[in-house]
This record gives C-alpha cells, structure tokens and sequence, in this order.
C-alpha cells in the first residue's frame, strides 16, 4: 500500500454522525475485491438522486446538489471531516477503498467503529480521532472558509492549521510503522521471506509426503 508520512489539505466537513458502511458504499457495489473503482459510488444514496446498480455509467446519473461531496468548494479535499462513530455497521472493507478511491488521505472523527478503524490502518488510510471541542473547531473553521487548510504530520503525531492551532493525535506505534513504510499485512509477512523459504525447504526434506502430487 501507499506510504503515508505527511499532507496539507482542505477538508470536506460530513457534518453527520453514525455514518455506517452502508451510507459509505452500499451493497449492490460490494462484489469486487479489486479495491478499485469504488470511488465513483461513495456516499452513494446521499450523493445521487437517482437509485445506482453495479456496472452502470454513474456520470450520466443525476448529482443531488444539496450533498457537501458534490459541492464545488470542496472539490479536491484529500481530508474527511465527520462526528461521532463513523464507520459504524458491517465489516465491509470496501467501505474503505471507496474513501482511497476517492482521493481521501485521512479521516478526522470523534470516535470510529473498531473494525473500520482497523480496515482503515491495513489499506493506508489514516483514521485520527479528536475531542468533541477539537472537532467542532475544525467543523467552524471549514464552514466558514471552504479553502481553509491543514498539515497533518504523522512522524509528530500532529494537525496544525493556518493559524498555527495545533492538535496532537495518538496512534498505536506498530500502526505508524506500517503506515510510515507503507507495510500492510502481506508486505510484513514478505519481510521474513527468507526464513519462509527455509522452513519450506526443510519441511520437504522432513515431510515429503505433503508436497507429493497427487
């Protein structure tokens, strides 16, 4: 997966709470495990008028203009602003690739779903959880100035804006790791290759029988 170190971004603000991996991609999109092309169908109810099926072409769907994610000001936000709970619902994993997909880089929230959160460290996607009062900084700031920007900097574990406000935000050590080397799950196993092949090797001399063709 992408390594991430460092971003300066605009935010979308998703002012709503308990957004469950339903609202985040539904389920008639969930039968490819590519991981890509699902940017297209984030926020899918909310950000089309019209209902969508899998394998259509969704630009010629109508856009529902009253959706922040369809709002021109904040086109290009590689930041997603949201409250409480976020990710809430089923352990789908492509509720995380659409969010990557769609050019997101990180997900600023009061609270996240544990299993999403997880999925969020194990596809490069950075999930960083504030206070209430933090949160409702961010949220006044953003509304107030759509091109109103942060640096969120993982090494030091902070987000500060234009005006020099600061937040600090934790972060397990190991999931900093991976996601500072770009590591996830098969990339750690592959580190240990060579210690693989050995044991591979000596279990043919051991147990032949279990490599024998049938």
């Amino acid at each position: 997966m992408k390594a991430f170190t460092e971003i300066t971004s605009t935010f979308l603000p998703l002012d709503r709470s308990n957004v469950d991996t339903d609202a985040i991609i539904p389920q008639q999109y969930l039968k490819s495990v590519k991981r890509t092309g699902f940017g297209v169908n984030l926020f899918d109810n909310w950000r089309y008028k019209d209902p969508g099926v899998l394998g259509q072409d969704h630009s010629k769907r109508r856009l529902s203009d009253d959706f922040v994610l369809n709002k021109k000001q904040y086109q290009g936000a590689k930041i997603l602003l949201a409250r409480e709970n976020f990710g809430c619902g089923s352990s789908r994993e492509h509720a995380v690739w659409s969010i990557l997909d769609y050019g997101f880089n990180v997900v600023i929230a009061p609270s996240f779903a544990d299993i999403f959160r997880s999925n969020c460290y194990k596809n490069g996607l950075l999930p960083i959880a504030l206070s209430t009062s933090e949160i409702d900084y961010l949220f006044e700031h953003v509304n107030t100035n759509p091109n109103y920007k942060c640096n969120i900097n993982l090494d030091s574990q902070t987000i500060t804006d234009e005006n020099n406000k600061s937040f600090s935000f934790q972060i397990d050590e190991f999931r900093k790791y991976c996601l500072v080397n770009g590591f996830d799950e098969i990339d750690l196993t592959l580190q240990h290759e060579d210690k693989i092949k050995d044991y591979e090797s000596k279990l043919k001399q051991t147990s032949p029988w279990l490599f024998s063709a049938k």
